[in-house]
């Protein structure tokens, strides 16, 4: 446990206060809550701007400027959330319960987004502001922070938590295959219309559901935090001033947004460049989306053995590396399709690594404040985080809107207008160039992150605290 095997009841206390092996039950478990977030997450993140462009007739512009407003309210929800986690008391814990009580409204909510009303304009942008903000803002908040969080209460062993995190993001992109991948087909099955796609969303609604119950049943949370730390009040602004003291935070937020930024962008954006680039608006896109999502499977699954070798900071480091190349290479045959196929698998080779893990890096970063600070802030570590990825992807589709906006692109409701060459253009910019300034920022946070050095120290310094602490 943490190699801090001894023969003094050592082992006996780490397991008291958490220190324990997750079963596999609770490992899938924990993962299908992420899938069914995904699920649903999924194609807000990627086909809901399509879908309110091309399908419900809604200008890019009242897009944009849903996701940029937006942004300001979901600013404080992710914190405020965060807060709340933390100060549950049920007989199910602190975290756990919140996959239960937010499974109704999170899959409802989901569901209006694409029940767009043809009226005026006026009308829409308040129907899609107030459903966007119903669903992610509250919903999705109210699920995702807890979820995080729920990691570190499940057990406060790195390597459980790595084991958690690969399982996590190797079932996370199962969600996205399902409606993303298959969405476009079913839309057309069902008669390529708006009706068509909230009968679609209705479908991945329901998978949902089912998942998040299976997650809530089967996940436990092992951690005995002591008595003294449970008890210590602790204001906020000094449970914000540790946060915000703590480097590593702020290296796991921008990590943690980065990989969440690049399937906005890239999600956002490829059915476009499907559309008006390769001429395609059927399979292509699915066939990409698919390749990414199981290349990002396959990688998460072969993270345990990689990481017998190499630390989670050097693996993720060299894969962003990877990502970054093979997106340069891309620009070598932009209109072919299948070299970008090649491409896409290969840059999701390099994804894989911090996909997978940077859930478990935040974990770690929650270790690390404690020791340093003696402030225990799981749900605030994942409530900051979420509050960064969400920031970053809302900023994402509005930048993606404006740029699309200012090349002339036209919204039609029939989904066929000609776009003007200046679109087209666009279009293709945005693909080539977005994921090499995306990965390499992650290269750079990569290269000053140092907490995979001193961990060890940090848990042998831990479990001989909390030792005397149990006595």
């Amino acid at each position: 446990m943490e190699n801090l095997k001894q023969n003094d009841g050592t082992d006996e206390k780490l397991e008291k206060s958490g220190f324990v092996k997750i079963p596999w039950i609770s490992r899938i478990a924990y993962g299908c809550a992420d899938t069914s977030c995904n699920i649903v997450y999924g194609m807000i993140n990627t086909l809901l701007t399509l879908f309110y462009t091309d399908y419900a007739g809604v200008p890019f512009a009242t897009v944009g400027l849903v996701m940029l407003i937006s942004r300001f309210f979901d600013g404080s929800s992710d914190v405020i959330m965060g807060v709340i986690v933390n100060k549950t008391k049920s007989r199910w814990g602190k975290s756990r319960p919140w996959l239960l009580w937010m499974s109704v409204p999170y899959v409802i909510t989901s569901v209006a987004l694409f029940t767009v009303p043809q009226t005026s304009a006026t009308i829409q942008f308040l129907y899609i502001f107030v459903t966007y903000n119903l669903c992610t803002t509250i919903c999705y908040t109210a699920l995702n922070v807890p979820l995080g969080s729920l990691s570190t209460m499940m057990t406060r062993s790195s390597h459980e938590r790595d084991m958690l995190s690969v399982v996590r993001m190797a079932l996370a992109p199962v969600g996205r295959l399902i409606s993303v991948t298959f969405s476009m087909p079913v839309v057309k099955l069902f008669g390529n219309d708006r009706s068509a796609w909230v009968k679609a969303m209705t479908m991945w609604c329901i998978i949902a559901f089912v998942l998040l119950i299976f997650s809530f049943l089967n996940c436990k949370e092992n951690v005995k935090i002591p008595e003294k730390v449970e008890k210590a009040k602790v204001g906020f602004k000094k449970n914000l001033g540790a946060l915000v003291k703590n480097p590593y935070f702020w290296a796991t937020l921008i990590l943690w947004s980065i990989t969440c930024i690049h399937a906005t962008l890239v999600g956002t954006d490829m059915p476009y460049y499907c559309k008006y680039i390769f001429g395609n608006s059927t399979w292509m896109y699915s066939t990409l989306y698919l390749a990414e999502n199981i290349t990002l499977i396959g990688g998460a699954i072969l993270c345990p053995l990689l990481l017998k070798r190499f630390n989670k900071r050097d693996l993720s480091l060299a894969g962003c590396i990877l990502a970054v190349a093979a997106q340069i290479a891309f620009m070598a045959n932009p209109q072919s399709f299948e070299w970008a196929l090649f491409i896409t698998i290969l840059r999701g080779i390099g994804q894989a690594p911090l996909t997978a893990l940077v859930f478990s890096m935040m974990g770690d970063v929650i270790e690390y404040g404690y020791w340093k600070f003696n402030i225990r802030q799981d749900s605030l570590v994942f409530g900051g985080g979420s509050l960064g990825f969400k920031i970053g992807t809302g900023l994402t589709s509005a930048l993606i809107s404006m740029l699309l906006t200012n090349a002339g692109y036209i919204s039609s409701s029939a989904g066929g207008a000609v776009q003007p060459q200046s679109a087209k253009d666009m279009i293709m910019t945005i693909y080539k160039f977005g994921p090499i300034v995306i990965w390499g920022v992650a290269v750079v946070v990569l290269l000053f992150y140092k907490l995979d050095k001193i961990y060890p120290k940090i848990v042998k310094e831990l479990a001989e605290r909390e030792a005397l602490e149990l006595e």
